[in-house]
Parts: C-alpha cells; sequence; structure tokens
C-alpha cells in the first residue's frame, strides 16, 4: 500500500506566507525521510478567508522539489481549464526535469465560481457541458505536447498551431516534419522539453459523479476521489474497474489506479484527535459543503434528515462514523483494513494540517501516524482479484 501526504496549504491565522512555505518544507523533507510514497498540493485561487492559499501547485512542486530527494510530487489538482494548455505543458515538463521524474500530474475542472469568472470565463463552472469539453480539450493539448516530437492541435476552444502563420527564418531548418515545404507555414509546433517521463507523468483526475470517473478510466488517467463513506464509494471503484477494463480490453483489480483523501488526525485517544482537529475539519467542511452539500456523505442507500439548513448536521460526531480517520493508530489502522477490505485500497492520501490547526500539532498527528500506523500496511498486496 502507497502513502501519500495530501498538502493543502491553509492560513485561518494570518501567518505570514514565508512562514507557511517553511512549514511546508519541514513537512515534505519529514515525508521524502520517513518512507511517504508522495505529497500533494492544491491549486485555489483568492482565498483571502484562509482556507486554501497555493494558487500555483507546479511552483509549490517546484520548490519542494529542490529540497526533496526522492518524494513523489503531485498536484490535486492542477485546474487546467484556468490554465493555457500549452504554458501548463511546458512547465510540466520542465519540472519533470527539474525533479528527477518525480512528478505525478492531478488535473481537475474547478468548482468555484469565484475562481473561473476571472480567469477564464469559458470555464464558468455553471455552464459544465462547456466547462468540461474546454477540460477535456486542454488534456488532449497537454498530452500531445508531451509525447510526440511534433503536434498540432485543432478543436472547439484550442488551434495550435493558428493557422496561416507563416515561419522562415534562415536559422530554422525548414522541414516537412512541421511546415508546409511550399507555403513555409506552420502546422505543427514542438514543446521544448518533453516530459522525462515518456509518453506522460502519471495522470489523476480529481473525480466526483459517475460521468468523470468513467471519463478517467477510458481515458488512461488514474482517478482520485475524496469524500464518500466507504460502503458509498464501492460503486465508484467499481465502475472505474469495469470502464477501464472494457476500454483496455484486460482483467483489472478493484482499486488499482485509485487514490483515496482521507482525514485524519492521530493521537492517544479518539477523545484528543476530535480535540484538536475536530473544529478545524469541521470549519473546512463547512467551507467546502456551501457548494457540495452533504450528499456525498451519506451512507450507501441512506436518506439524511431533513433540517432548516443544509449543514446543519455537520458535526464532528457525524463526519467521524463516515469518512474520518479520528483517533488511536489502532483505531485508524482498524479503518483503513475496512477499506481495503471493501475497496482494495491500494493508495491512501490523509492530511492533518486542517485550518487553524497549529503547525506542531499537525505534525504530532503525522509522526504518530507515520510510526505506528503506516508500518502496518507499507508494501502490503492487494486483496482483490482482478474482474473477469
Amino acid at each position: 500500500m502507497k502513502f501519500g501526504y495530501f498538502a493543502n496549504v491553509t492560513n485561518r491565522h494570518d501567518q505570514p506566507f514565508g512562514v507557511l512555505m517553511n512549514e511546508q518544507i519541514a513537512l515534505a523533507q519529514y515525508l521524502d525521510t520517513h518512507d511517504w510514497d508522495s505529497v500533494w498540493y492544491t491549486e485555489h485561487h483568492f482565498s483571502y478567508e484562509g482556507f486554501e492559499v497555493v494558487p500555483n501547485p507546479v511552483l509549490m512542486s517546484t520548490w519542494t522539489a529542490a529540497h526533496t530527494k526522492r518524494l513523489r510530487i503531485g498536484q490535486a489538482a492542477n485546474i487546467i481549464t484556468f490554465w493555457h494548455p500549452l504554458r501548463f505543458a511546458e512547465d510540466i515538463a520542465m519540472l519533470d526535469h527539474m525533479s528527477g521524474g518525480r512528478i505525478e500530474v492531478g488535473v481537475g475542472r474547478g468548482i468555484y465560481g469565484r475562481e473561473a469568472l476571472q480567469l477564464n470565463k469559458m470555464a464558468d463552472t455553471r455552464n459544465p457541458a462547456q466547462n468540461f469539453r474546454i477540460f477535456a480539450e486542454a488534456l488532449e493539448v497537454v498530452r500531445r505536447a508531451w509525447s510526440n516530437q511534433y503536434f498540432e492541435f485543432h478543436g472547439e476552444f484550442f488551434n495550435f498551431p493558428d493557422r496561416g502563420f507563416i515561419w522562415d527564418h534562415g536559422m530554422s531548418p525548414k522541414s516537412a516534419d512541421y511546415q508546409n515545404m511550399e507555403t513555409f507555414e506552420l502546422e505543427k509546433l514542438t514543446v521544448v522539453p518533453r516530459t522525462l517521463q515518456q509518453p506522460t507523468p502519471p495522470i489523476h483526475q480529481v473525480v466526483d459523479g459517475h460521468l468523470a470517473i468513467q471519463y478517467a478510466a477510458e481515458n488512461n488517467m488514474r482517478a482520485m476521489m475524496w469524500i464518500p463513506p466507504t460502503d458509498a464509494l464501492k460503486p465508484r471503484f467499481e465502475l472505474y474497474r469495469d470502464k477501464k477494463a472494457a476500454k483496455e480490453q484486460r482483467a483489472v483489480n478493484l482499486g488499482e489506479g485509485v487514490s483515496l483523501v482521507r482525514d485524519m488526525f492521530c493521537a492517544e485517544s479518539k477523545a484528543e484527535a476530535k480535540r484538536i482537529g475536530g473544529a478545524g475539519i469541521v470549519d473546512y467542511l463547512r467551507w467546502v459543503c456551501h457548494w457540495r452539500g452533504l450528499d456525498n456523505h451519506r451512507h450507501l442507500g441512506e436518506e439524511l434528515p431533513k433540517t432548516e439548513n443544509k449543514l446543519d448536521l455537520l458535526s464532528v460526531d457525524f463526519l467521524d462514523e463516515r469518512n474520518l480517520l479520528f483517533g488511536t493508530p489502532d483505531e485508524i489502522s482498524a479503518r483503513i483494513e475496512e477499506m481495503i477490505d471493501v475497496l482494495n485500497l491500494q493508495h491512501l492520501l490523509v492530511w492533518s494540517h486542517f485550518p487553524g490547526i497549529e503547525h506542531e500539532a499537525a505534525m504530532r498527528s503525522v509522526k504518530l501516524f507515520t510510526d505506528e500506523v503506516m508500518p502496518r500496511f507499507k508494501g502490503r498486496v492487494g486483496l482483490h482479484q482482478a474482474a473477469e
């Protein structure tokens, strides 16, 4: 089993940003030297509230790569609907070389309208169909740029190279590989450098609904999930497995290619974990669930009771029996055993740096988890055989 750290950087105490960066490097260096497999950074913008304060996970990954040696470094996720796809392809390719090929690429479509309307109005989340088409085109551009010496793409939103441009420079060798040899019109482009990992680094899509899960499975991407309880996740894991098996015409194990994020606080007792970490995770989910609501927290087949306000049920106890990894090493290990048994879980991402939690307190949780939980699972082979 592999373990990653979901490093969503928060700043509810309005600390100087340099302090946050130094804390993140200290965290990454600890992970790097204590057998963690990966660290993952989020992308959010304009977050003066302090819940999600890193706007550029590629730069954060670069900073981390410079301070670590073996840790794989991912983004959960790059909101590629906000990026120019060629600049994104170049930046990730540079980072892949600078890190020695340690990069995992997470991609997403975005959920906050405040971000989309400032960064790319065409990707407005209130028009999900168009947002998805932009996502799909941007992803295809990036993949072609990484995996081909020369490439072109002409779609609804992106056209590379732009048609009609004449490239006639005495120091640039003329070649039918990328231009019309009669008119010298540029017909293909080259991204320099291409990624060190070929044809591409591993690509993970942050998924929620069934259509996104199916798209990831059918388009050679790994899937990253978060909130639902274990029983509600099983049909989603099965959907990914079945669609991937059908697309690739091979047997696929349940859990293969899927990462799961869980909110974790490890302490000497469950009461202590709730006391230190409870308010922070409830605060964060109150922020996120303002848009999502609580439907994703339901057990399979469960109907939540009607309340006056959609978040009235949200509390640490409501979360604890559904999806938290809060408690002692034994209690957390039992929850992980359940996820392995039901989901054949192979890749778990956790975090303890919830909004308002002091770095030292979060690190005590991380270190206890490292010392007393991870050794029980590291290197374990999945339980379930591939589907027929």
